[in-house]
């Protein structure tokens, strides 16, 4: 819920600057009022600094620069268009963001903005330069007392408290890490299993004790560690075996003559000590020093958070994570994007508007009644691995319950004294994992963080609250999530939340080869899993998906609500149609979503993963919010393809759906090399066989396209028996050809050894004619696609693709950030590259059915940008439509072709964004695909 004080501070802003605004003189009072008395800055000239100079020149000085939250400002008069190029010293024509970035690309790497924002006193034109060619938000001075909010991420640098949790719990994993290697080189079979699995249940008790003894658990501080001091290196082992038997003894079941030392620790309860026949192996002093030393009386284990640290700890000591080399853990801001719009909002809203109400009475009423409504949420992660969604889950709402509390006690509320005022339990929490390790850390990080709630709570009620014996439980159920009936888990009639992480296990196919080695690729039994939940259109869709499928399925004819992060890809691509459509025919409603952004890894070992997140439900929640660059944007509906537009879904086609040249792939050699040369192969080739000169064309793929350069292949269409007899290097490179094929799995690759003189596939267009290439995989960080005319005496291979018979007209709408609009919002993805398909892309495309005027516009502009490209001979197509150099001429073209194809889509002057015009074309296919 807004703060209401924060609303009237914002409301105050806009009467104070609704229109005025120099840039010279009032800029620096504009930002310093809104960050102090809207953002709430405490010292507002402090937080921000004004005219930083940098290096172009020295008149160049950068507006505004918040460093703590990486933005960056440029700044201009009221009026001044923020779209519009303003000319510069040195010439060039920028827009306002043009001229920022170029300010950024000036400052050092850790010193670049994550945001630019452009201003003019009226409007926030808002870049988040993670995805630099995104369309921006906007947001108005005039809305600015309902909006403010989304102004948050100029003073949001994250909480210190959670900055110094993450570093202890950190440190806490190296710490554990290094006990581990210690402790696994005394086993005298440390390859196992049973070594192993005592091994890490060795190492979850001493952190349970670690932490026991620093939050006051036990009693008094340092307890577990004066214990063990007493004892030498060699006596260690026998001195934990018996306090271990003691944690899970009931005092009144003790031997009654045990040792005082012993008998003061508490009984502890919940399994963790019940497991005797664990192997504990001898100790040396290096151990003895990491216990009683490192971990202990240098380290204060009560700091950590267990959100954090169970992942850590868990990716610590599992030896698959190990392998992987690092840290795993996800953190927790990106935790709460889930589990904030999934339900923490609104409970947050419903606290604020309680606080509101004028009678205490009823206020004491309602505070009690929503106490109890905490305390019956029950949450379910189905792949919950050491447990932080639910662990961040419990502390939140056991924060929100300590702020009923310090509201019913503020209301002189009396609490019996024997009274426990806690309601919200770990109980309310399940969990599916397949890995035997990760169910007990999970355990462990619940218990671990009920005890530091309890704390909490203690200091509000002003009396002591015993932790110990655990008296609740956390049902983490060791299992394969996808082959479990999730009701046997949890009975859906009492589940009212569905959330996670699931697995980001990838195909083969789609992970780059420089990747294979640093991601998790899916096995046989995966793939069985996949099949029996998505059905026979399984192996074009994501494993991550089957949760989602698995979620729908207890969720049908519930209130329950589902979130889950998950790879981008399944909103993308020819991975929506299979997964989506039946989801929504059930009716699957999206209720919020996060647009693609990239999921930051721990290890630089890891691949980079590009992922969305999905709430979704069978309730239809209106308005839905949908999250562009980490700011909500209410909307009418979100779309499979997390878009605000009609929920239509693109299916594969094969021909396209207006009346347009095909598109086809290029040929495909299937040679093993042999039919490829280099310069230097063509130069040695054509020497010693001159004849063979007919018989060589330009070859063109997807890397030799961008940087405008070609190989040389050997094209032997037509050739006679005796002429390939008569060139002994080049009938040698098509007997290797051959060879190549035949050892091939694939049947179509081994039948077409009988023609090795050839590519496997040739498609190329009949001589004399022109053709559009598209490639098929492009950076994703260029705002248009590049693509090119070639003629038939070049040929391209499978990795770009042609319109044959193509025009300028083609080529314009193609080249049109209209046509980009569709691509980011249908195509498939390749990392952070789009993966450009005929069959899903191109041949799903609305074109416009234009006036002869309009057409002959389009062609018009669309010569004017292979002008300005030839305006630079020796600039390749990497360096044309890189943004950073892209020339203002072929930028100038390009901005005239977008407007002439806009106006014959009748979009020029009415769509002001990217999301309205997707919007408008999901209509114009909707109706072209209904015909």
């Amino acid at each position: 819920m807004m703060d209401s004080k924060q609303r009237l501070a914002a409301k105050s802003f806009v009467q104070s600057w609704t229109g005025k605004g120099y840039e010279k003189g009032e800029s620096q009072p504009f930002w310093l009022q809104l960050l102090g008395e809207v953002l709430c800055v405490e010292h507002p000239a402090q937080f921000i600094s004004f005219e930083n100079q940098i290096m172009l020149d020295h008149t160049s000085f950068i507006d505004g620069t918040i460093e703590s939250t990486h933005v960056l400002i440029e700044q201009k008069s009221l009026g001044k268009n923020l779209n519009q190029p303003i000319k510069q010293s040195d010439g060039s024509l920028l827009t306002p963001f043009q001229q920022a970035k170029r300010y950024a690309a000036e400052l050092p790497y850790s010193k670049r903005p994550r945001w630019i924002v452009t201003c003019n006193f009226a409007e926030f034109y808002i870049y988040d330069m993670e995805k630099p060619f995104g369309e921006p938000e906007v947001v108005y001075l005039k809305d600015l007392e309902k909006d403010y909010y989304r102004l948050q991420f100029l003073v949001d640098s994250g909480s210190e408290h959670i900055k110094k949790e993450l570093q202890v719990s950190i440190a806490a994993g190296e710490i554990v890490g290094r006990l581990y290697d210690a402790l696994l080189a005394q086993y005298k079979d440390a390859a196992s299993e049973h070594s192993l699995k005592s091994l890490n249940m060795l190492c979850v008790r001493l952190v349970f004790c670690f932490y026991a003894e620093d939050a006051g658990i036990f009693g008094r501080r340092s307890m577990f560690h004066d214990y063990l001091e007493q004892y030498s290196a060699k006596d260690m082992r026998r001195a934990l075996i018996e306090l271990f038997k003691v944690l899970d003894t009931k005092a009144e079941e003790r031997d009654p003559y045990l040792e005082e030392d012993l008998a003061a620790f508490p009984y502890v309860n919940g399994g963790l000590f019940e497991n005797e026949n664990i192997e504990i192996p001898q100790f040396t002093e290096e151990i003895r020093h990491l216990i009683l030393t490192n971990a202990s009386e240098d380290f204060d284990w009560s700091a950590i958070s267990p959100t954090i640290f169970g992942a850590v700890f868990e990716s610590t000591l599992n030896p698959e994570t190990r392998r992987s080399g690092g840290m795993h853990y996800t953190s927790i801001e990106n935790i709460h994007k889930v589990i904030d719009p999934l339900f923490l909002d609104a409970l947050q809203d419903e606290f604020a508007q309680i606080k509101e109400l004028k009678q205490a009475a009823t206020v004491e009423k309602r505070l009690r009644a929503f106490q109890s409504k905490l305390a019956d949420l029950v949450f379910l992660d189905p792949a919950c691995g050491s447990g932080n969604f639910l662990t961040e889950t419990y502390i939140s709402l056991r924060r929100l319950e300590n702020r009923v509390l310090k509201e019913l006690l503020g209301a002189q509320i009396v609490l019996g004294a024997l009274e426990n005022p806690i309601q919200v339990s770990i109980s309310q929490f399940y969990g599916i994992e397949i890995n035997d390790f990760a169910v007990t850390v999970a355990k462990t990080a619940l218990w671990i963080a009920e005890s530091q709630m309890m704390k909490e709570t203690e200091d509000i009620v002003n009396m002591n609250l015993d932790f110990l014996p655990l008296k609740t439980n956390a049902y983490i159920t060791e299992a394969n999530a996808l082959r479990i009936d999730w009701e046997s888990v949890v009975p859906k009639a009492k589940l009212n939340y569905i959330m996670g992480n699931p697995p980001f296990v990838a195909n083969a196919g789609r992970v780059s080869a420089k990747d294979k080695h640093s991601v998790s690729l899916m096995s046989e039994e995966n793939k069985i899993d996949r099949e029996k939940i998505l059905g026979n259109k399984a192996g074009i869709i994501d494993y991550v998906a089957c949760w989602h499928k698995k979620a729908s399925l207890i969720m049908k004819n519930t209130h329950i609500h589902s979130a889950f992060v998950s790879t981008n890809s399944i909103v993308q691509g020819q991975q929506v149609e299979p997964l989506w459509s039946p989801l929504i025919n059930e009716g699957v409603h999206i209720n919020f979503a996060y647009q693609s952004f990239k999921w930051e890894s721990e290890t630089s070992k890891t691949a980079t993963v590009y992922v969305v997140i999905i709430g979704f439900s069978y309730d239809e929640i209106t308005p839905c919010i949908l999250y562009q660059n980490d700011i909500p944007i209410k909307v009418d509906y979100i779309n499979a393809y997390l878009k605000n537009a009609p929920n239509v879904i693109i299916k594969s086609r094969r021909k396209p759906i207006c009346d347009i040249p095909p598109m086809l792939y290029g040929s495909k050699p299937t040679d093993g090399g042999n039919l490829i040369l280099s310069d230097d192969e063509y130069n040695e080739l054509v020497k010693n066989n001159p004849k063979v000169l007919r018989y060589m064309k330009k070859l063109i793929g997807a890397k030799e396209f961008i940087n405008n350069s070609y190989r040389w292949c050997l094209w032997l269409v037509g050739i006679t028996p005796n002429e390939l007899k008569s060139m002994p290097q080049v009938l040698k490179r098509v007997k290797a050809v051959r060879d190549f094929r035949l050892q091939s799995k694939k049947l179509a690759t081994r039948k077409s050894a009988e023609e090795p003189a050839l590519f496997q596939e040739i498609r190329i267009p009949k001589d004399g004619t022109q053709y559009i290439a598209v490639p098929e995989i492009s950076s994703g960080q260029r705002k248009y696609i590049p693509m090119a005319f070639f003629d038939s005496n070049i040929i391209v291979n499978n990795k770009l693709q042609m319109i044959a018979d193509a025009t300028l007209y083609h080529f314009g709408i193609l080249e049109s950030n209209v046509h980009m609009s569709w691509v980011k919002t249908v195509c498939g993805y390749f990392g952070p590259s789009y993966d450009y398909s005929s069959k899903i892309v191109y041949n799903n495309f609305p074109w416009p059915t234009p006036t002869l005027a309009q057409k002959e516009r389009i062609e018009k502009t669309a010569q004017a940008i292979l002008d300005a490209r030839a305006l630079y001979p020796e600039s390749s197509l990497a360096d044309l439509y890189d943004e950073l150099t892209m020339p203002v001429e072929l930028r100038k073209a390009h901005r005239a072709n977008d407007k002439a194809v806009m106006e014959a889509y009748g979009f020029w002057g009415k769509l002001n964004s990217e999301a309205a015009c997707v919007a408008e074309l999901m209509k114009l296919y909707k109706a072209l695909s209904e015909k």
